[in-house]
């Protein structure tokens, strides 16, 4: 399926490749770069991009583009996803992946992508399976290493690829049993300047934290499934009984990993947790910007890490404003303002306001510039998913049937 990944850094270098069959030459990610150049910005280069021979498909992540090469026809979304499960276990192996990270760490990438797929096709993409393989780097492994000539690789086969459950080792043996479950929901949606939803989205996931001893048999039921649309499960999960019954039966993985993923519809969408007042305005050789951003009192949460960017016209030269709240920044190139306010309580409404410098001789803008807002808020599912009941089962679990949990909005922990 993938015949060669080429790493490019933002300077549009080809810092490192990995070739599983034939050597394909540095040139086909010409291709690439072409499609960059006409691209308005890094994000809207084609995922897919079709060449005489070959097919390239790649993301974005981290500054970094992956350009993975396909020989022949191949489910686009299953190699954008196996690369994103690369970047994310670079960031579990080495906290961050970037290009200094990855460059020092150069063994340990080549024999993680070696063990990821065989001949180009997936092998072992759990992460407790690859750190049973491919030892994490650290300075004391590092020296040894160096001094006797070995490599993190291990000479013993990871012994869950031995069983019906390859996801997980055997022999697991903890202290303290206990599994943690976060549900995490990104909203996408487009407000008019009247403050009504024109469009809403909303992406979830679970992701899980499981140190659970043995071999535990999980159960989790929702009291609100049907809002959930588009579930794609990890392959630990029994999809038979999801489609019956409507309950995730699971043998976890040991550590950590992603449940699930799910869609929901606008129809389901509660309320937006911000609102915006903006008081824009252009004339001949000048303009006004005037913004305000706070929370709406029924939302009850605290609103964190908002970050407001502006698009501006090209005839913009320079602003000049003030803040009552965070920092704000422009830059003349892109013409973007970006403001950081962090975060927002309903005892103090931050607002930012001044004047802008048009290009002399220029007709205004016909129309106001759009305004994009990024936050964050902890304990909410914004969707109102809730979780009825989690269930433990095994011989080891017995007693903890039917286990209460801890439940706090978006998150929810358990403890045996």
């Amino acid at each position: 399926m993938i015949s060669s990944l080429f790493m490019i850094n933002s300077s549009g270098d080809i810092f490192m490749e990995k070739h599983w069959r034939s050597v394909i030459s540095r040139s086909v990610c010409d291709y690439f770069f072409e499609a960059q150049n006409k691209a308005t910005s890094k994000e809207n280069i084609p995922p897919v991009i079709a060449t005489p021979h070959h097919y390239l498909i790649s993301i974005y992540r981290n500054s970094l583009f992956y350009v993975a090469v396909v020989q022949a026809e191949a489910p686009p979304l299953f190699v954008i996803e196996f690369l994103h499960r690369i970047v994310d276990m670079f960031i579990d192996y080495f906290g961050e992946c970037t290009e200094t990270n990855i460059k020092d760490n150069y063994v340990v990438v080549y024999e993680l992508l070696e063990e990821m797929l065989d001949n180009g096709y997936p092998l072992a993409t759990e992460s407790n399976v690859l750190k049973e393989l491919i030892k994490p780097p650290n300075i004391l492994r590092s020296v040894v290493n160096t001094v006797t000539g070995s490599s993190n690789v291990s000479d013993i086969l990871p012994s869950g690829q031995l069983s019906n459950v390859p996801w997980r080792r055997s022999g697991v043996k903890y202290t303290n049993n206990e599994a943690y479950f976060d549900v995490v929901e990104e909203v996408d949606c487009i407000i008019d300047k009247a403050g009504s939803t024109v469009f809403a989205d909303i992406q979830g996931s679970i992701t899980c934290t499981v140190k659970l001893s043995g071999m535990p048999d999980l159960t989790m039921s929702f009291m609100n499934h049907r809002i959930m649309d588009d579930v794609s499960f990890h392959p630990c999960v029994r999809y038979k009984r999801w489609e019956s019954e409507r309950v995730i039966s699971f043998v976890p993985p040991d550590g950590n990993f992603q449940l699930l993923t799910y869609h929901v519809g606008a129809s389901n969408l509660t309320a937006i947790p911000l609102y915006i007042k903006p008081n824009i305005s252009f004339r001949e050789g000048s303009g006004k910007f005037e913004l305000t951003v706070g929370p709406k009192q029924t939302m009850g949460k605290v609103v964190e890490n908002v970050v407001l960017s502006c698009d501006m016209p090209k005839t913009v030269l320079n602003v000049t404003l003030t803040t009552t709240q965070g920092l704000h920044s422009f830059d003349p190139v892109s013409k973007v303002l970006s403001w950081e306010v962090g975060k927002i309580t309903p005892q103090k409404i931050p607002s930012i306001k001044g004047s802008l410098a048009l290009q002399g001789g220029a007709p205004p803008p016909e129309s106001n510039p759009s305004i994009n807002v990024q936050f964050s808020i902890s304990q909410l599912a914004i969707s109102g998913l809730k979780v009825n009941r989690l269930d433990i089962y095994g011989e080891k679990y017995k007693p903890f049937k039917g286990v209460k949990y801890v439940t706090k909005a978006g998150k929810f922990q358990v403890r045996t």
